[in-house]
């Protein structure tokens, strides 16, 4: 049988942008409640975020099985006592189960979502915007890390061919527009608050609940 620790999965990446993305968080995230992470992956940045956004509670998600599986075990690594479980969330899905949890202790007040929207079907984003207009209250947050294209341009050689590399695998893959991601989100009462320019090329960006 495997233990616990066998189910961990590493993303290189993880480690390069966690401490960057995590400067930006603790300048944008409310002071208190639960911060869902949407395609939380392997579970590494949830088991380094939570103990240093506490007393805020972060509470992962992954629609693979595979990856709660990871993200469990990294928790149970990491036992941090502002963690939760991981939770089941596909994005695209019309109402995700978090919006029934009643298991929760403090509501929702903003969705983290890292290197997700350019390895899911356009339909992921709409869905995540969908959720994200749902769930937040007035004044919550939702942040956004990864590459963008803007104004139909890639910002970045490496860019480009990442991009290609993604479209190679799945035609409804690739590093998407910035602009379409901002419509995207005032279609569902998200105002752009900010961007921040990351390592390699990425971005951050935040948005509120109006």
């Amino acid at each position: 049988m495997n233990t616990p620790k066998d189910a961990r999965q590493y993303a290189p990446a993880t480690q390069r942008n966690r401490e960057a993305i995590l400067e930006i968080l603790l300048q944008v995230l409310p002071a208190s409640g639960t911060i869902l992470e949407v395609a939380s992956g392997t579970g590494e940045h949830s088991v380094f975020f939570a103990p240093h956004l506490a007393p805020r509670k972060w509470l992962p998600s992954d629609q693979n099985p595979q990856l709660r599986a990871s993200i469990t075990a990294w928790a149970e690594e990491c036992s941090a006592d502002n963690l939760y479980l991981p939770r089941e969330l596909d994005a695209s899905m019309p109402v995700w189960p978090v919006e029934k949890d009643a298991s929760l202790d403090s509501p929702i007040v903003a969705i983290v979502n890292i290197n997700m929207i350019h390895i899911s079907p356009w339909s992921a984003c709409l869905g995540l915007m969908a959720g994200a207009g749902r769930i937040l209250p007035p004044g919550g947050i939702l942040y956004l890390y990864g590459p963008y294209k803007q104004g139909g341009e890639h910002t970045a050689p490496s860019n480009a061919s990442f991009d290609q590399s993604l479209q190679a695998q799945n035609p409804e893959w690739g590093v998407r527009n910035l602009e379409d991601v901002i419509a995207a989100a005032n279609n569902q009462k998200l105002q752009l608050q900010a961007t921040y320019q990351m390592p390699a090329n990425n971005l951050s960006v935040v948005f509120k609940r109006s």
